[in-house]
């Protein structure tokens, strides 16, 4: 009877594994990520108990889920705005050469308050987002940007409000077209 119930539980979890490659993903796996996102310093033990699982299952699958690459580590939200950095912009760079991308993107990861950077193709070679304190903060660290060897000119947008920023939605929706 004991060996039927494997069988089954076995079963059952390979039915309901999600192919991601070579990583398989079940709907275990996609409840703890849920609970992660939420809440990265969520205890394992925690998740477990609103499972029904056991903390070292948790674990378990947690560390294959890092070792495949899908979880890369854990980060902190920071309150920028309570820290005095209220301002938000994005910029973007004109190369004067393609060629010159790397060292351009070498020398902005040199600027603390250049928080993201992408190659990109359309408008802009690079595209990116600062964060400052205040206008002439930003202005500051955009003549730093401007003064990059290699960069032709930038065009800069003002972000009035950050509307959406929900990587829970994104998790979801990708989990629906598996």
């Amino acid at each position: 009877m004991n060996s039927l119930y494997n069988i089954r539980l076995f079963s059952s979890f390979a039915e309901n594994s999600i192919n991601m490659g070579k990583v398989k993903l079940d709907e275990i796996d996609h409840q703890i990520l849920d609970m992660l996102i939420d809440n990265t310093r969520t205890p394992f033990t925690d998740i477990a108990k609103k499972l029904l699982i056991s903390a070292g299952t948790v674990h378990v699958r947690v560390k294959k889920m890092e070792e495949s690459g899908i979880i890369k580590g854990s980060s902190l939200t920071l309150d920028y705005v309570k820290l005095g950095y209220s301002f938000i912009a994005y910029v973007g760079i004109f190369l004067e050469k393609t060629h010159q991308t790397k060292f351009v993107l070498e020398r902005l990861a040199q600027i603390p308050y250049v928080t993201v950077a992408h190659i990109t193709t359309g408008k802009f070679n690079i595209f990116c987002k600062i964060r400052a304190k205040d206008t002439t903060h930003a202005k500051n660290i955009i003549f730093k940007i401007d003064d990059i060897e290699g960069i032709s000119r930038t065009e800069t947008m003002i972000s009035l409000e950050e509307s959406i920023n929900d990587k829970k939605r994104l998790m979801h929706t990708i989990f629906g077209e598996l």
